[in-house]
């Protein structure tokens, strides 16, 4: 019975390869996000690259507008961002569909090419098997793996962080700044004070001293 599957092996192992990549893309996309949503979860030690750049990325921001006044957006653009070496996620995501679509899509070609040739329906049947449980299997990764809410934990626990996390703590270091700001300004000003003070202070030699050395001189110049 499966030597008929193997009838048209072309085809059938071009639609196994098509599904198979369509599956392991969703399974990457899913690996990526579980992953950050494990780092969002500790991002004061993080190491990801992609998260230390958006916290600097927000503290610059803060820096120059006081204030990030739309922290979602802000987010979500990040999120927009992510990607494997050069490829975005979104990419990654349209192309796994994409290829679903042509694994049906040369199911279809191969039953239409076997109904041309005059094929019996046993020696069709195999494409759509193949297809329905291609199908089937996609379907089920994808519910398995739920990359929207996997998309919407991270974007949640971003939010959270920046907002109730980095904002107050840059918050706290201005106002220690702020406060160190006066007695540094004071030492600074004490310290410059002291050289002009050193400048304007008493001669080294008082006066009588100064005749002494004039006669000595003198004397020893004649």
């Amino acid at each position: 019975m499966f030597a008929v599957f193997f009838q048209h092996r072309n085809f059938m192992f071009g639609i196994l390869a098509l599904l198979s990549a369509s599956i392991i893309c969703q399974i990457v996309m899913g690996v990526i996000y579980r992953r950050l949503i494990w780092e969002t979860e500790h991002m004061s030690t993080t190491t990801d690259r992609s998260l230390q750049q958006l916290k600097l990325k927000f503290s610059g921001c803060r820096k120059i507008n006081e204030k990030v006044a739309n922290v979602p957006v802000f987010v979500d653009k990040y999120l927009s961002g992510l990607r494997i070496g050069r490829v975005p996620l979104s990419v990654i995501k349209h192309l796994s569909g994409q290829l679903m679509l042509l694994a049906v899509l040369t199911a279809g070609i191969g039953a239409c090419l076997g109904i041309v040739h005059n094929e019996s329906f046993l020696h069709i049947a195999p494409f759509y098997v193949i297809s329905f449980v291609g199908l089937y299997c996609y379907f089920a990764v994808v519910s398995l793996l739920d990359i929207p809410g996997r998309i919407n934990i991270l974007r949640i626990n971003l939010i959270d962080y920046l907002e109730n996390h980095l904002a107050n703590r840059l918050e706290q270091t201005d106002a220690d700044m702020q406060s160190i700001a006066p007695a540094d300004k004071a030492a600074l000003d004490k310290h410059r004070a002291e050289p002009a003070a050193k400048e304007t202070g008493s001669p080294a030699f008082s006066g009588p001293e100064i005749e002494e050395l004039e006669k000595l001189l003198q004397e020893l110049l004649t």
